[in-house]
Order: C-alpha cells, then sequence, then structure tokens
C-alpha cells in the first residue's frame, strides 16, 4: 500500500467516526438526562459492566467518573456470573455497555441484577436488543458502521461508547459543582496534580530569603545576593514590608556607570515597584506571572510581609512546566 493510500484509509477511518460521534448529539434526549438526576440522586455507586471491548470503554468510564467526583466500580460481565455479582451493594445503580446488547453474558447478567432490585441502565447500540429492552433507563449509542472496511472490529462503535460517557461524566461534574480545587484533591500526583495543588509556599520553604535594608551599602547588598544563589535579594522596610528589588541585572548595569560604589545604598538602584506574589497563590500561577513579564523570579508577601524568593527553576524542578 502506497502512502496515498494509507492516508486515505486513516482520514476515511477518522471522517466515519467524527460522522458518528456528532450523530450523538441526537441521542441525548430525556431519558438521557433522567440516567444523570439518578445517579446524582443516588446514595450508592454506579456500577458499570461489559463484556469484550466495551469492558474496556467501562473501565476508561469508571476512572474518568472516579477521578471526577462520582464513585464508580468497574465489573467484567464474565466475572459477575461467577462470583463477583456481590460487588453490587443495595443503593448501587447498574450500567452495562454492549454494542449488539444481546451477548450471551449480557443476557445472563440482565436479570440477575433486576432479580437483586438495582436499577439498570443500558449503553447499546441496538434499541431492540435484551439490554435496550429490559433496561429501566436506555442510552442509545448505534453507529451506522464500523470502521473497520469489513464492518466487524469494534471501533466507531466504541469511540461511540466512549464520547457518551464522557457527556455523562461532564454531566454529573456540573450538577455537583465539582471544582478545580476537588480535581486537585483527587490529582496529588504528577505534574497535572501539581498544577492545581501545589502551591507558591511550598516552593519556597527550602529557599533562602535574601533581603536587605533601604540603606544598605551596596557591597553588602552584592554579597547577600551571591549568599542566596537566587540572583535577587528584597528591600524590606522597617515593618518587613517589600520596599523594592535588587537583581544580579541591577549589579551589572549599576557597575557599568559607576566607578565609585562605595558611597551607593540600596534605595539608590533598587526597584520600587517589584513583581510579587502571594503565599498562598498556586505554584502554577507564580510561573503564569514570570511567563507574562519575562522574569525569573518573583518576591513572595503574605499579610503584607516579605516571605522569601520564588524562582522559575523551582517550578521546573516540580515538572509544573
Amino acid at each position: 500500500m502506497d502512502k496515498s493510500k494509507i492516508i486515505s484509509v486513516a482520514c476515511r477511518t477518522i471522517a466515519l467516526q467524527a460522522d458518528a460521534v456528532r450523530n450523538l448529539e441526537s441521542f441525548v434526549n430525556e431519558g438521557f438526562a433522567e440516567v444523570v438526576q439518578a445517579i446524582v440522586s443516588s446514595r450508592g455507586r454506579l456500577i458499570i459492566s461489559g463484556i469484550g471491548k466495551s469492558a474496556i470503554v467501562a473501565q476508561k468510564i469508571v476512572a474518568t467518573l472516579n477521578s471526577t467526583g462520582s464513585p464508580a466500580v468497574f465489573m467484567h460481565a464474565a466475572d459477575a456470573i461467577h462470583g463477583d455479582l456481590g460487588i453490587i451493594q443495595k443503593e448501587d445503580i447498574v450500567m452495562i455497555i454492549s454494542k449488539s446488547g444481546n451477548s450471551p453474558e449480557i443476557k445472563m447478567l440482565i436479570p440477575l441484577v433486576r432479580n437483586m432490585g438495582n436499577k439498570l441502565i443500558g449503553m447499546a447500540g441496538d434499541m431492540n436488543s435484551s439490554l435496550a429492552t429490559q433496561s429501566d433507563w436506555v442510552i442509545n449509542t448505534s453507529v451506522s458502521q464500523e470502521a473497520c472496511p469489513n464492518n466487524l472490529a469494534p471501533t466507531t462503535s466504541t469511540t461511540a461508547q466512549m464520547v457518551m460517557g464522557d457527556a455523562l461524566a461532564i454531566c454529573l461534574m456540573e450538577m455537583k459543582g465539582f471544582r478545580s480545587e476537588d480535581f486537585a484533591r483527587f490529582h496529588p500526583g504528577g505534574a497535572l496534580g501539581k498544577k492545581l495543588f501545589l502551591r507558591v509556599s511550598d516552593l519556597i520553604a527550602l529557599n533562602a530569603r535574601p533581603s536587605v535594608k533601604p540603606d544598605t551599602g551596596i557591597r553588602d547588598v552584592i554579597v547577600e545576593i551571591t549568599r542566596s544563589r537566587l540572583g535577587t535579594v528584597a528591600v524590606i522596610g522597617e515593618r518587613e514590608e517589600i520596599a523594592g528589588i535588587i537583581t544580579d541585572g541591577d549589579i551589572r548595569r549599576m557597575m557599568e556607570k559607576n566607578t565609585a560604589i562605595d558611597t551607593l545604598k540600596a534605595s539608590d538602584i533598587m526597584g520600587r515597584t517589584p513583581k510579587r506574589i502571594h503565599a498562598a497563590a498556586l505554584a502554577a500561577e507564580a510561573l503564569n506571572v514570570m511567563r507574562e513579564n519575562n522574569i525569573s523570579q518573583l518576591l513572595v508577601e503574605e499579610e503584607g510581609k516579605y516571605r522569601g524568593v520564588i524562582h522559575l527553576h523551582d517550578v521546573i524542578r516540580e515538572g509544573i512546566l
């Protein structure tokens, strides 16, 4: 197969799936809304089951729901009829995902769930199937054809299931008022968690806290900048408020203009409107301020008092970039 043919096949596959996703809007109706309302009002969990590729989709939907504040548990349909039905508790709602809705394991599982007294949601691609006709609510994920050239391998159908699962999760987030702060609590690890959770105060805890007074001599200012290894020093007033900032760049520019520096004080060369950030701000916010102003450090304050310096290197070290 030449390159042009490969590109053509790939584009056709994407187009087929895109069309199927667009068609899902026609299946989002009052029944879908009732499913969302039932899950929100339930005092139990959402148990999601499936077989084959649908089981893999079910696991992904469960992961999305759990990370966005809606407790969910995956139960494989084959394992369910061999002991895993014990996962289901009295208050739980069960959702079964299946393209055909008539797989042997699915047909066996449906009456078992019904006999336990739990409400059943069917996500099916055939509205005349056992799953669709025996469920309390049905989410339609019908597709006209699979992207597979033989119209056999689950491709477009699993995409439709995945998208409908995402739509369900986002609706639940909206109804529950799930915020970025809540998301951060469930994602404390990795770069994503740090962007949502790590604060400026966490990063400056181990840093030096370089500072001088407005009347400090320039030689002592240089010593303080060198000692801290942060490339800057805060000039603070009598009440520990930030009065200004001196960077190593300020020192170099000062030495280019002056040969006699012994008479100069910190107040003579300091910048009087330094960029600053509150200690409680997110580290990601500090990064944005540094980027917007093309600087590598920010002075940190809390309750009107100087608390330290956050450097670009601190943010890079934590993998937030």
